[in-house]
């Protein structure tokens, strides 16, 4: 059974996120399993300097690696990432499958985003939009095209 991993910087803080994230999963252990792994992340002052962002990133980059599982296809949430419609992201999720991967991690930043070292360390980089959400958020609309891309691939009707 296909295993993915939600790999995020920090704990939701707000428990409508929370609850939202587990009715995903819940629905979603039919066609899978999912984990979400979160490293803690670093306290950022307001008004950083672009070095301590730069910083903070590095450091919270490094747990995101510790935490990376060798045998797991990485994919790193980016803004500037390659972008998908539902359906050609349930199309790669299942070319994924054939090809014999059975566990995928997705990577979530925190409020400053990923690392370079972690971006380039995923064998794809992922946009859900140009738009910036709140990390948080991020993991509940993760886990929704997840859900989405499973019903698709198993050919079961989704509100388009």
């Amino acid at each position: 059974m296909l295993t993915i991993d939600i790999l995020c910087v920090g704990r939701i803080k707000e428990k409508y996120y929370t609850d939202a994230l587990n009715e995903y999963i819940k629905r979603l252990s039919r066609y899978c399993r999912v984990h979400v792994v979160q490293v803690q992340d670093e306290a950022t002052p307001d008004q950083a300097s672009e070095a301590l962002c730069q910083a903070v990133r590095e450091k919270e980059g490094e747990r995101l690696l510790q935490a990376l599982r060798d045998d797991s296809f990485v994919i790193a949430l980016v803004i500037g990432g390659k972008k998908f419609d539902s359906e050609g992201f349930a199309e790669y999720l299942g070319n994924l499958q054939v090809r014999g991967k059975s566990r995928i991690t997705f990577v979530i930043g925190g409020s400053l985003g990923l690392s370079g070292r972690v971006i380039q360390s995923a064998d794809l980089q992922l946009s859900f939009s140009d738009f910036t959400f709140p990390h948080q958020l991020m993991r509940v609309i993760l886990a929704e095209q997840i859900y989405r891309a499973m019903r698709i691939m198993h050919h079961e009707p989704y509100h388009k």
